[in-house]
């Protein structure tokens, strides 16, 4: 069995290559992204492995059809650059559903607390010899408020680190989960309760048509002055340039994005010596009181490894029985994982 691998980094080929072996896989890999100008190159592959800025529309669809690929194995838990409605009946597409929520929950985390403790504005300082403290009054977590927006495994998990500073949550989810409002620190409210009520809001959910700028004008109108704003999930889930303007009337006390709207044309590439063109992301990066990491939530070795081995599963399932646990479908105008194995 042999795969088209797109958007290789080098942190990707250990894992892949050692469950790749392991399962009778041999990986091709491709710096590129696979969009319709290099679909080309999945030319005598079994399939092709992508990953959040790969673009999957009708025509690169359509492509892969026509060069006999059985196969679109995403390699993470979002798929919204796939066009679900188009490829069902056409086109395998699986993913992982999950590899680990710690790695995400904890980076989140790590964000908020390099955000309100001025961790970042420190190593710089000291650096340069300049131990001034002038500047760098944070506050505490303990008894704050924080909205999450999302409940899935990964928002659990940052539920109960949240918990664990002493902080309140308020959560929400278009599906909650039986349990887990308890009446006293977690508590399921509407969007616009958590919003008006909470000090710090983070988003664990998928982009969806109702998600699409969960965090636009009119949401942000909505929350406390001084907010903090943390997305770690999808970038448009946020309206950025809302955001932007929050932020300068100071209605926003400050932002942690690990995604961006636009990240396609930037994230997982070195443009130090370039001038950016994108005015919005470079006017964010400049602000203070905000911090952009470069889509790594994700990225760590034990993430790594399960993404490869789950991946690989995916694969060698489409490939041997036509039918994979992880496949995704689509039914009655919704996207899921299918419940019996089997979409087509």
């Amino acid at each position: 069995m042999k795969i088209a691998f797109f958007d290789a980094k080098p942190y990707d080929k250990p894992s892949f290559d050692r469950y790749g072996k392991e399962n009778g896989i041999e990986f091709k890999y491709y710096e590129t992204k696979l969009n319709e100008d290099t679909v080309e190159l999945a030319s005598g592959y079994d399939g092709v492995c992508v990953f959040v800025n790969d673009t999957v529309n009708a025509n690169v669809i359509d492509r892969l059809c026509q060069l006999g690929i059985k196969v679109v194995a995403l390699r993470c838990a979002g798929f919204n650059n796939v066009d679900m409605k188009y490829a069902h009946g056409k086109i395998h597409i699986v993913r992982v559903p999950a590899y680990s929520p710690y790695a995400v929950a904890e980076h989140t985390m790590a964000l908020l607390l390099t955000s309100v403790r001025r961790i970042h504005k420190a190593y710089i300082r000291t650096r340069d010899f300049n131990f001034s403290l002038s500047g760098m009054t944070g506050f505490d977590l303990h008894g704050k408020t924080v909205g999450i927006v999302g409940t899935g495994k990964i928002g659990k998990v940052f539920m109960d680190i949240c918990r664990g500073f002493g902080m309140r949550v308020l959560a929400y989810d278009k599906f909650p989960t039986p349990g887990l409002d308890n009446g006293d620190t977690v508590k399921y409210v509407s969007v616009d309760y958590l919003l008006a009520n909470s000090d710090i809001i983070s988003l664990h959910c998928p982009l969806t048509e109702d998600t699409y700028h969960i965090i636009d004008e009119d949401a942000l109108n909505k929350c406390k002055k001084g907010v903090i704003i943390l997305n770690t999930s999808r970038g448009a889930l946020v309206d950025t340039e809302a955001l932007l303007s929050a932020i300068k009337s100071r209605k926003v006390g400050a932002a942690c994005l690990d995604v961006y709207e636009e990240e396609s044309d930037f994230f997982f590439e070195d443009f130090s010596g370039h001038i950016i063109e994108d005015d919005i992301l470079a006017r964010l990066i400049s602000m203070p009181n905000v911090i952009v990491t470069s889509h790594q939530a994700f990225l760590t070795e034990e993430a790594l490894m399960n993404i490869a081995e789950t991946t690989v599963k995916n694969i060698s399932d489409i490939l041997t029985k036509e039918q994979s646990p992880n496949e995704l479908c689509y039914r009655f105008g919704t996207t899921e994982d299918c419940k019996d194995g089997k979409c087509f």
